[in-house]
């Protein structure tokens, strides 16, 4: 899973270390009596700390940390100091806030808030909750029916227009689920303008992970900047025609959308709101089907069984039929399957808080202003919370075996707390219809020793485009 880069970095990195030692230290001393112990790590090397090794595998990153330090310890990475939290425990403290020590808007603010700000992710407390009430009118099971229907069409045709042989199914399930986006969220089909939107939504999110966080001419930072100003002009060039209309898609309700306290969103807020959830829809879908079609090529007697339930529902309701969010429902083995993928690649590998004040976690002492990284994908991927867990088993989520019922926080792929994602239902909805209508139209195969080598954007990426054996059945 590590890429050649990966390779190169971390000899890099070791040679650096060998010349820079970088022994363990506190973050900061626990207050006299107060039964806390610090947070112990390290810097890394010089300027760029552990950096480029969390951006070449911070999988390996995450659990040799875990391995050397426990559940959270302090590294140097992206110009900072920052905790990180492992292990469903300190990941749940974390989450749930229970004294609200904890702000989003400072964590995530640093990594993407110019280019996603006063998004829903980067909203705290009272405003957040406020927002939130607002927003959840876009995702009522009445809203995802409709966007289904809507979404349908769109899926048949961009699949029916797949080329066969090798394929790279990543670059083409990336057009395909902004083509969606674009159309459910945005009310909008964008033919020739795609490729631009797309190449914003793309510089957007990589921007996050810059490691030089300035915009010097050809970065990725000033690329970022970029991509929003394209993503704010084509939203805000919309809103007044939007709000005249009736339209059913999220841009529309969102501009019509009131509280029970008649409270709306301004202009800003709509913008704000649509860039923030076009890009979580998008890429997060992007790679839970990426990956799943990866491991289906891997395991073909899964990708069998598969293809068995959905030509039984579609026996049942008539082959190319639409069919209902409670159709897909229906389709057990496929949950199983979407629920392991997010298990092992899981699509937003961390999250982003901040310390507000002097606070404890798991029994260590978090200063003021501390930032921290909350490890969901590594957390995902540890025993003994889970057995095997680097293998992939889509039974250890039946109720038999119920292995995410380890403990509450031992699978959180969509966070959790107050935060937990707004989009799950429908992004849920969303990989299963395209992937039933994917396994009633085609098989895949890859070679078998393949494994496609992993970037990391808001989760691991497939850095080579995926490419599968695509035939029609």
């Amino acid at each position: 899973m590590t890429s050649v880069l990966a390779h190169r970095v971390q000899a890099a990195t070791a040679s650096l270390a060998r010349h820079v030692p970088s022994p363990s230290t506190a973050l900061a001393e626990p207050p006299p009596g107060s039964g806390l112990a610090p947070v112990m790590g390290d810097y890394g090397t010089p300027v760029l700390g552990r950096s480029l090794e969390i951006a070449a595998d911070v999988l390996a990153f995450s659990r040799e940390r875990y391995e050397r330090y426990g559940p959270v310890s302090w590294v140097g990475a992206f110009g900072l100091r920052t905790v990180s939290v492992f292990g469903p425990e300190a990941v749940g403290q974390v989450l749930v806030n229970k004294d609200k020590a904890y702000g989003n808007a400072d964590g995530w603010g640093y990594f993407i808030g110019p280019f996603f700000r006063r998004g829903v992710m980067l909203l705290d407390f009272e405003e957040h909750l406020s927002h939130r009430r607002i927003l959840q009118q876009a995702f009522t099971r009445d809203r995802l029916d409709e966007y289904l229907a809507t979404m349908l069409p769109r899926v048949d045709r961009g699949l029916g227009a797949w080329e066969t042989g090798r394929v790279p199914v990543y670059q083409r399930l990336k057009q395909l689920t902004l083509d969606i986006g674009t159309e459910v969220f945005a009310g909008d089909e964008l033919g020739p303008r795609a490729d631009r939107l797309n190449r914003a939504f793309v510089d957007t999110v990589h921007a996050g992970l810059a490691v030089v966080r300035a915009p010097v001419p050809g970065g990725s930072w000033r690329r970022g900047l970029r991509g929003r100003e394209v993503l704010e002009d084509y939203f805000r060039s919309r809103i007044p025609a939007t709000r005249a209309g009736h339209g059913r898609d999220v841009f529309s309700v969102l501009c019509h959308a009131r509280s029970e306290d008649g409270e709306t969103f301004s202009d800003d807020d709509v913008v704000n709101h649509m860039i923030f959830l076009l890009m979580a829809a998008h890429d997060t879908s992007t790679i839970t089907l990426s990956m799943m079609t990866y491991l289906l090529a891997r395991h073909p007697e899964w990708q069998e069984r598969l293809r068995e339930e959905s030509a039984g529902l579609d026996s049942r309701i008539g082959r190319g039929s639409p069919v209902t969010h409670a159709d897909l429902e229906s389709l057990t083995s496929l949950d199983l399957v979407m629920r392991e993928t997010l298990r092992l690649y899981a699509p937003v590998s961390m999250l982003a808080r901040r310390a507000l004040r002097d606070t404890s976690l798991v029994g260590h002492f978090v200063p003021a202003g501390t930032m921290l990284s909350v490890g969901l994908w590594a957390t995902q991927r540890m025993a003994p919370w889970w057995s095997r867990p680097d293998e992939f088993d889509p039974e250890r989520f039946t109720p038999e075996r119920a292995e995410d019922r380890s403990h509450r926080f031992a699978w959180a792929p969509f966070g959790g707390g107050v935060h937990k994602c707004i989009g799950l239902h429908f992004g849920g909805m969303e990989i299963k219809a395209i992937m039933h209508r994917m396994l009633g139209r085609y098989r895949w195969t890859v070679p078998g020793d393949y494994a496609p080598p992993i970037a990391i954007g808001t989760g691991p990426i497939p850095a080579d485009g995926l490419p599968v054996s695509l035939t029609r059945l």
